[in-house]
């Protein structure tokens, strides 16, 4: 059968898809893909392996009906109709658990950073600022004994805590829409409600999944329930912050500092403020980038493709309702 994907994925990927008797087409990645053509690509395809590609909405999913599976090469699946691909059985794929440490690393990356003015101060030798030492001069925050709050605490969440114990003996509090003893137990960490979490952190961790819940959930209202010298951390999505809400509350001291893996929009525009603040650590969505992971999210995502090519359940289905 035939299998078309967005972009380029590890060849181990690839390859596992051949071996088991598909033919793959890899989209060059020199061309834009727009919706209305991927639609047009998919006409001829039995299966797709989205890799970073924009919505999947209704309008595709019943052009594209006729399709045995689709697999995400990611964890998400928010820009995925689900209940959509459901009616029409399709099922969905993604490719949970394996990004789950990479992405708490970079999430401690960016507290470290943020706490000691990292990017900042590379930026100054950089520009040939690199001037005498000063003793008031760019002071950082130290993490020791301080609190950690989590917001989704999952396996990225548990990791991320897990990491901040650690190294800096950090006590952890999280919310959720319920508790999860599975992943608090362990850390020995205390349920609060969401307004006690900004309260009380000293860094605040995004690391839920995005909804209508939880889209613009970190806004003016939420960053002024932040302690002043509170660390903003998310790496889950940008939709969950609201940047010019970010930007101002960092600007008026309303907390001390920010450090994100996603942005909103994303990417994030060259001449962004947020680039160039002192206490701002930014990276171009990295969370999941390490070669042992890609190679694993690629595992993941052909297996899903060579079951749903055979009838068979997909290993790590979304949408389980499309077999009953």
């Amino acid at each position: 059968m035939k299998v078309f994907i967005t972009k380029a994925i590890p060849e181990l990927g690839i390859r596992m898809i051949e071996n088991a008797g598909h033919e793959v087409t890899v989209y060059p990645p020199d061309l834009e893909l727009t919706q209305e053509k991927l639609i047009e690509a998919c006409q001829k395809q039995d299966a797709v392996l989205l890799a970073a590609f924009g919505t999947i909405d209704r309008h595709f999913l019943e052009a594209c009906k006729h399709l045995k599976v689709i697999a995400l090469y990611s964890v998400g699946y928010d820009s995925v109709d689900i209940k959509a691909a459901t009616e029409l059985k399709i099922p969905v794929g993604n490719t949970p658990g394996v990004l789950s440490r990479a992405t708490a690393d970079i999430a401690f990356l960016l507290m470290m950073a943020v706490s000691r003015k990292a990017f900042y101060n590379y930026q100054k030798i950089l520009d040939g600022n690199w001037k005498a030492f000063e003793p008031v001069e760019d002071l950082g925050l130290e993490l020791y004994g301080k609190t950690l709050g989590i917001f989704g605490l999952g396996k990225i969440g548990f990791e991320m805590a897990r990491l901040c114990q650690g190294a800096f003996n950090m006590k952890v509090i999280y919310h959720n829409r319920k508790s999860n003893e599975e992943y608090a137990g362990p850390l020995n960490a205390k349920y609060v409600s969401f307004d006690e979490m900004l309260a009380q952190s000293d860094v605040l961790s995004l690391h839920a999944n995005l909804s209508e819940s939880t889209k613009g959930l970190m806004d003016r209202n939420a960053f002024s329930k932040m302690k002043p010298n509170a660390i903003f951390i998310n790496t889950a999505r940008g939709a969950m912050h609201n940047e010019h809400d970010l930007k101002e509350a960092l600007e008026n001291g309303v907390i001390w500092g920010a450090g994100l893996d996603v942005t909103n929009p994303e990417p994030m525009d060259k001449d962004n403020p947020l680039l160039r603040m002192p206490n701002v650590c930014v990276l171009p969505h990295i969370g999941s980038a390490t070669a042992e992971t890609r190679n694993e999210m690629a595992r993941l995502a052909a297996n899903n493709i060579i079951a749903g090519l055979k009838g068979e359940h997909l290993p790590t289905i979304i949408n389980s309702e499309v077999y009953e």
